[in-house]
């Protein structure tokens, strides 16, 4: 897969990288760029929602958030375009609805303390990651050179977000890594029930079909979207 298959994907990291950087070294920059709930409140800076979603805590945090991306990101905007299911347009959807979304609860949650405030693309990354899941849970990948499926590497992920959401303290907001994947699954689900409803059965039999340490055979569901393009 190169930039012409993807190039969705290869811009938004190249901004969660540059946007990133500038934060490292900038610290009136990230000031007004993260998420800060008491500020979203009450100088209506809403902003702050897309923004702090381009920052990262450290390079630790951004290889992490970009390697998911890379690695899922560019399977769903692929198979978003082959399949029919709104294409760009419906990825870029994906991707900044989950960024928006998994902030509400903390916004909601913290809007009068002036001390909090969080940073990441893990909504975002977090919903794209689940809508490749419903495509293809059993594909092949590999985390720090060890071979896994889609699925347990969704399992790591999560048990990674609850443990930072609890013991971090790093200003990331671990816990719109949930509400990511909910509204990951939720945005797919629909997707496909509007646009592509046929669709259904192949994945049902895909997830019946279980490979724990992945493999690198098409899927029923990828091979017809791929045939019926």
């Amino acid at each position: 897969m190169d930039f012409l298959e993807s190039p969705i994907t290869f811009i938004l990291i190249g901004l969660n990288v540059i946007f990133s950087i500038i934060g490292f070294t900038n610290s009136n920059f990230k000031s007004k760029m993260i998420g800060w709930p008491y500020y979203e409140k009450n100088n209506k800076e809403y902003y702050r929602f897309l923004t702090s979603g381009f920052l990262h805590a450290d390079w630790m945090h951004l290889i992490f958030n970009m390697f998911t991306l890379y690695s899922f990101g560019r399977n769903i905007e692929i198979i978003f375009a082959a399949g029919k299911l709104g294409g760009n347009i419906a990825y870029i959807a994906l991707y900044f609805s989950g960024l928006i979304i998994s902030s509400i609860p903390s916004f909601l949650k913290y809007k009068d303390n002036k001390n909090y405030c969080s940073l990441g693309a893990s909504g975002a990354v977090s919903a794209v990651l689940f809508a490749s899941i419903i495509f293809s849970p059993w594909t092949e990948i590999y985390v720090y050179f060890i071979k896994a499926s889609a699925i347990l590497f969704t399992i790591i992920y999560l048990v990674y977000s609850v443990y930072m959401s609890k013991n971090g303290g790093d200003n990331v907001n671990h816990d719109a890594h949930l509400w990511g994947a909910l509204f990951g699954i939720a945005f797919t689900v629909i997707l496909i029930a509007v646009l592509r409803s046929d669709l259904f059965p192949y994945i049902l039999d895909d997830i019946k079909n279980p490979s724990i340490f992945g493999t690198r055979e098409l899927n029923s569901t990828l091979s017809y979207i791929f045939s019926s393009r």
